[in-house]
């Protein structure tokens, strides 16, 4: 049976590392232009080398997005920008503009082309279009079923790369003009200001001035907010319906995010396809995706149109757990040099995950800073030394139950 690639985010050169130190096959990444994750930390031109370096020689694929609409009087900026890119050995350019498309194959002919869900790839007959065009992978829309997804399989011979899990949009595959009209920046050129994700209120024509709000908690209305996708019980319907790669959205998210989800996915992903017939449901898979920040979970598109409660729009973020840190270096006396991201006390209780789905609980009764000296907390940004009762590993996480 074919394991399908599974394709995570990489938003800085850190969240690379940690994508790849949790499983990942493939990581997708922004440079400084053209991307739809303009606010992010992207990497610079330089970066995007050393993040193509790092990832090759760990077996990693990596592919640049190049998804972003342009106008007439960026074409010209598009074009030095591919042409600075060139000699980067990406695996693949993620584009979804024709005019993008066709600049990319005359500036870099060889160079591998994936499909962006914004094209909006809903129908076979679209898939098969691009696969006409040459286009060699095609990341279907978020609003095709199941059921599109076989026959799509069925039809065409392009690879197709679905999304398992992460944010959803309030609009058809992610292309709303929302925060252009409220704030003036483009959701399609990478500067989406979430205004989805805001508070409302509704007010009656003949009553102007009277706001009355649809209660759903003490925090506010998010009338437009979708849920968050989740289709790790989806695994095995997945892998028959012959996707070749499952992608996870979050460049913007943080490592805690990439390392959880990316953890979970590789290890149902590896459970499955070594031995189908006694493959079982772990329910710790779900336990884990409910520890990080996520606004509820649904399984979207993929059972077919979502009724009820599947689609509900939900203000609620939801996390049980938070980073505390991240182990940096394992030293040769057996401890642990840890980059605090979150005060911590002596004395605290911790949970220490790793790649593999390693985990342990651990109580941090003491520890020191660098030089040894002890001490009672430690505040982000500081790195203290750890003796864990266990080996750790560089890039394993320190996380607690929040309050």
């Amino acid at each position: 049976m074919k394991t399908p690639e599974l394709l995570a985010p990489a938003g800085n050169m850190e969240k690379l590392k940690i994508a790849i130190h949790y499983g990942a096959d493939a990581v997708y990444l922004g440079g400084p232009k053209f991307g739809l994750r303009s606010l992010a930390d992207n990497f610079t031109i330089t970066g995007l080398a050393e993040a193509v370096a790092y990832a090759h020689d760990r077996g990693v694929k990596v592919y640049l997005t190049v998804n972003s609409y342009p106008d007439n009087n960026e074409l010209p900026e598009l074009d030095r920008y591919l042409e600075e890119v060139a000699p980067i050995p990406f695996d693949a350019l993620i584009a979804a503009d024709p005019g993008v498309i066709a600049t990319i194959r005359r500036i870099s002919p060889r160079r591998e082309i994936h499909l962006s869900t914004q094209a909006n790839t809903t129908t076979w007959r679209s898939a098969l279009f691009w696969q006409e065009q040459g286009i060699r992978r095609i990341n279907l829309a978020r609003e095709m079923s199941l059921e599109g997804i076989v026959e799509t399989r069925q039809r065409v011979s392009a690879g197709l790369e679905v999304f398992v899990h992460g944010a959803m949009c309030v609009s058809y595959s992610g292309r709303c003009l929302l925060s252009s009209v409220m704030t003036g920046r483009n959701a399609n050129k990478g500067e989406c200001a979430h205004p989805c994700r805001w508070g409302y209120a509704l007010v009656e024509e003949t009553r102007p001035g009277e706001y009355f709000p649809v209660v759903e908690d003490e925090r506010g209305t998010f009338i437009f907010n979708s849920r968050d996708l989740c289709l790790i019980r989806y695994i095995p319907e997945l892998v028959g319906a012959g996707v070749d790669s499952l992608k996870i959205e979050g460049r913007m998210k943080g490592i805690n995010y990439v390392a959880s989800v990316v953890r979970v996915y590789r290890d149902a992903l590896d459970a499955y396809t070594a031995d189908p017939a006694s493959y079982r449901f772990k329910p710790v898979w779900m336990e884990e995706l409910a520890k990080i920040s996520h606004r509820g979970y649904t399984t979207g598109f993929l059972l077919g149109k979502p009724q009820d409660l599947d689609q509900e729009y939900d203000s609620r973020y939801l996390r049980s757990h938070e980073l505390v840190g991240l182990v940096e270096e394992t030293l040769p006396d057996g401890s642990v040099s840890i980059g605090v991201r979150n005060h911590i006390e002596a004395g605290a209780t911790v949970e220490v995950i790793g790649a593999g789905m390693r985990e342990a609980v651990v109580l941090l009764d003491t520890f020191t800073d660098q030089e040894g000296t002890p001490l009672t907390e430690a505040h982000p940004n500081q790195r203290i030394r750890v003796k864990l009762p266990f080996p750790a590993e560089r890039y394993d996480l320190i996380r607690r139950q929040k309050p």
